[in-house]
C-alpha cells in the first residue's frame, strides 16, 4: 500500500520554504527562516493515524442477504477500511457504515457506480473514512445466493487493513505544542461567529478537511465557480497522492465548544490540474469527485493583488485534524484583530493568526473583500502564506475567477437544525446580513413538510437584523428529516437552511419486543432479524412496524419457512417509508424483508411475535 514518506533530513531543507525572510529586521522577531507548522519527522503532513493490518473475509452465506463484520478500534478518530477487489453476484454490493447509519458509503464491483473511495498503490481501493471508532462492513445480495459454491469460487471481498485515527492522547504525543500558535490560542469553531460574523462564518463552508492517504491531515477548499480545488503541494505533491486523498466538508461543530461536529459530505480526488512544489509557491489545483454534492457549500474567489501591512485577515481550516476553527483574533477573542504583519517576504506573506498541524493549505482571506489573498503553508510566528497573486499567475488560465454571487451576503440560522415532534414548535433565530443602504428585507421560509408551518416574526427587518423563524409541526405531519429553506427579498441575499427531523411520536412502533436497525441502497432490500430469521413455538399475531427516511419508499414483508421456500404471508406497501403490519399465524419460523422501491438511508424496525 503506498505511503509516501520522505527522510527527516530532506524534511528539514524543505521545511525552510520558498524563499524566506532574510533578516530580523523585516520579521521583527527572530532571524531563523519559518519552519513548516504542518510537518514532523518523516512526513511531509502532520500524522494522524496509524495503519493496522487486517485480513478479515467477507463471504456470501448460506442463510439471509446480508453478512457483516465491524472494525473496531477502540477510541479512534476515523476508521478508513482497505478492500482488495470486489468479486460479487450481478447488482450486489457492499456497504461501510457507521453503526448508527449516520455515513453509509456503497460499493459494488464496478466501482464507478458507487460512492467516492481512494486508491493507494494496490490492486484494491479503500473506501470513505467512517468517524468514530467503529465501520460496519456489510455484503449485501440482491437475491437468493448458493453462499458455499459461491465463497469456495472466491467471491466476496477481504478487508487487507485499515487506518485508524489517533486518539487524543496519541495526537498529543505525536504532535507536540505547536510553535505556530502565536501567544494564546484564540481559534474558535467556526459556528461561534455566526451571529457575530456573518459573512466570514458563510465563506468558511467552502473549507474542507483533507486525509492525506489515511494518516495525515491538511485543509483544502474550493476556489471559483468550477470543480477546483486548492491545498499546498506538500500535502498533494502528484496523481498518485491527490488519489489516495479524500476531502470532508461541513465538519464543523453544531453548537460553539459543544464537540458535536456534523458528519458532512466526503469527496475524494479526482484530477491533478496544476502544481509547484513546496521550493516554489508550494500549491496545488485539482478537481474532486461528486462535485455536485459539495457546490451547497459555496466557493472562494481570489484577491488578486498583494497584501498590504495591518490589513485585516483571517483563516478557516482544520489545524490538529479537529472540527473547523476559525482566527479571527489574535490573542483573545474580541481582542485585536489578525492582520497582515509583514506584507511582502520572498513570495510569503507573514502573519500571527494562529494555525497548527493541519492548517496546511487553509485560506488567508483578507477582511476588507472576503476573498483569499494568501494560501497559508508555513509556521514559527509569524506564519506564512504564499501571496495568492503569484498563484493566481499560474492557474489563471485554469479557474473561473468571477465572484458573481460568490460575495452575495448570506443569512444565517442558530440554531441550524432541530427535533420537533408533531403537535410541538421549535425556533431559530434568522440573523441577516449587513447590505450597503440598509434596505428593507422581506423573509419568508419554505420547504415545510404538509401539516407544519414556518413563519418569521417580524417577517420585515432592516438589513443587520435578527428575526425569529418559529416552526409549528402539525399533528398530522409524517416522521422524516426535512429541509426548510429561509429566503429574503428586497436584496440579493444567499439563503440559510434549518433541518427538521420530526420522530415518530406515538406510533404502532411503541411496546414492540424486538427493534433492528439497517441501511439501505437505493433498490437494495434487507432480511431480519441480523440477516436471518426467529421461530414461534405458539400460534398468534405478528405485528411489525417499519420508518425510514422521509424521502424514501420503503416497503415491508413478512415472510414464513414453508419447507422449501420463504413466501409473503403479509407485507407494507404503500409509497411512504413508514409501514405497518399485522398477521395472525401459526407457529414456525419467520423473517421480515426491509425493501427499497426507491431511495436510500437508515430505517427502524420493530416486531413482537406471538
Amino acid at each position: 500500500m503506498l505511503r509516501r514518506l520522505i527522510p527527516a533530513a530532506v524534511l528539514v531543507a524543505a521545511a525552510l520554504g520558498p524563499a524566506p525572510p532574510v533578516g530580523a529586521a523585516e520579521l521583527g522577531g527572530p532571524t531563523a527562516a519559518p519552519v513548516s507548522a504542518e510537518s514532523v519527522a518523516g512526513t511531509r503532513v502532520t500524522r494522524t493515524g496509524v495503519s493496522e493490518s487486517a485480513q478479515t473475509a467477507i463471504r456470501y452465506g448460506n442463510t439471509g442477504n446480508s453478512w457483516r463484520t465491524e472494525i473496531k478500534a477502540a477510541g479512534a478518530t476515523y476508521v478508513k477500511v482497505h478492500f482488495a477487489p470486489l468479486k460479487l453476484v450481478g447488482g450486489d454490493y457492499v456497504t461501510v457504515a457507521s453503526p448508527d447509519g449516520r455515513e453509509v458509503y456503497t460499493y459494488y464491483a464496478d466501482r464507478a457506480k458507487g460512492s467516492p473511495f481512494t486508491e493507494h498503490g494496490d490492486p484494491g481501493f479503500a473506501a470513505m473514512s467512517i468517524d468514530g471508532d467503529t465501520a460496519v462492513v456489510t455484503l449485501h445480495a440482491t437475491g437468493a445466493r448458493d453462499g458455499a459454491r459461491l465463497s469456495g469460487q472466491g467471491y466476496g471481498t477481504r478487508v487487507t487493513s485499515y487506518d485508524r485515527g489517533y486518539s487524543a492522547t496519541e495526537y498529543a504525543a505525536q504532535n507536540p505544542t505547536p510553535f505556530s500558535v502565536c501567544g494564546n490560542d484564540a481559534r474558535k469553531d467556526v459556528v461561534c461567529y455566526q451571529n457575530s460574523h456573518p459573512t466570514e462564518y458563510a465563506r468558511s463552508h467552502a473549507v474542507a478537511r483533507q486525509l492525506v492517504n489515511g494518516l495525515g491531515s491538511c485543509t483544502a477548499w474550493r476556489v471559483g465557480n468550477t470543480n477546483r480545488m486548492l491545498t499546498n503541494a506538500h500535502c498533494v505533491a502528484d496523481a498518485a497522492e491527490l488519489r489516495s486523498s479524500e476531502f470532508q466538508f461541513d465538519y464543523q461543530c453544531a453548537t460553539c465548544g459543544g464537540n458535536n461536529p456534523r458528519t458532512g459530505t466526503k469527496v475524494s480526488g479526482q484530477d491533478l490540474i496544476r502544481t509547484s512544489a513546496l521550493a516554489q509557491l508550494d500549491y496545488t489545483l485539482f478537481s474532486v469527485t461528486n462535485f455536485e454534492s459539495i457546490r451547497q457549500y459555496g466557493t472562494l474567489y481570489l484577491d488578486v493583488r498583494e497584501p498590504t501591512a495591518n490589513e485585516r485577515i483571517y483563516i478557516a481550516g482544520h489545524g490538529d485534524i479537529l472540527p473547523k476553527r476559525m482566527s479571527l483574533f489574535e490573542e483573545s477573542d474580541g481582542g485585536a484583530t489578525c492582520k497582515i504583519d509583514v506584507a511582502s517576504s520572498g513570495v510569503n506573506t507573514g502573519y500571527r493568526c494562529d494555525s497548527s498541524g493541519g492548517n496546511s493549505g487553509s485560506p488567508v482571506l483578507a477582511g476588507s473583500s472576503h476573498k483569499v489573498i494568501a494560501l497559508h503553508h508555513l509556521g514559527g510566528c509569524p506564519n506564512w502564506g504564499t501571496r495568492i497573486t503569484l498563484v493566481y499567475n499560474e492557474i489563471r488560465n485554469d479557474i473561473d475567477n468571477t465572484s458573481g454571487g460568490g460575495n452575495t451576503p448570506v443569512l444565517s440560522l442558530t440554531p441550524a437544525s432541530g427535533t420537533a415532534a408533531p403537535g410541538t414548535t421549535t425556533t431559530a433565530t434568522l440573523q441577516t446580513p449587513t447590505v450597503t443602504g440598509n434596505p428593507t428585507l422581506t423573509l419568508s421560509a419554505s420547504g415545510a413538510p404538509a401539516g407544519t408551518t414556518a413563519v418569521f416574526s417580524p417577517s420585515a427587518v432592516t438589513a443587520g437584523q435578527q428575526s425569529t423563524l418559529t416552526i409549528t409541526v402539525g399533528s398530522t405531519t409524517a416522521p422524516g428529516t426535512y429541509t426548510i429553506t429561509a429566503s429574503a427579498t428586497g436584496a440579493t441575499t444567499a439563503p440559510a437552511t434549518y433541518t427538521l427531523t420530526v420522530p415518530g411520536g406515538q406510533t404502532p412502533c411503541q411496546g414492540m419486543k424486538v427493534t433492528k436497525t439497517g441501511t439501505l441502497a437505493a433498490g437494495g432490500s434487507q432480511y431480519q432479524p441480523d440477516g436471518s430469521f426467529f421461530q414461534t413455538t405458539v400460534s398468534g399475531t405478528h405485528k411489525a412496524c417499519l420508518t425510514g427516511p422521509a424521502s424514501a419508499n420503503f416497503d415491508l414483508y413478512l415472510q414464513k419457512w414453508n419447507g422449501s421456500t420463504w413466501p409473503t404471508v403479509a407485507q407494507g406497501t404503500t409509497s411512504s417509508s413508514s409501514e405497518t403490519l399485522s398477521y395472525n399465524g401459526t407457529a414456525g419460523y419467520y423473517r421480515y424483508q426491509v425493501k427499497s422501491v426507491t431511495g436510500s438511508g437508515a430505517y427502524t424496525l420493530g416486531y413482537t411475535a406471538p
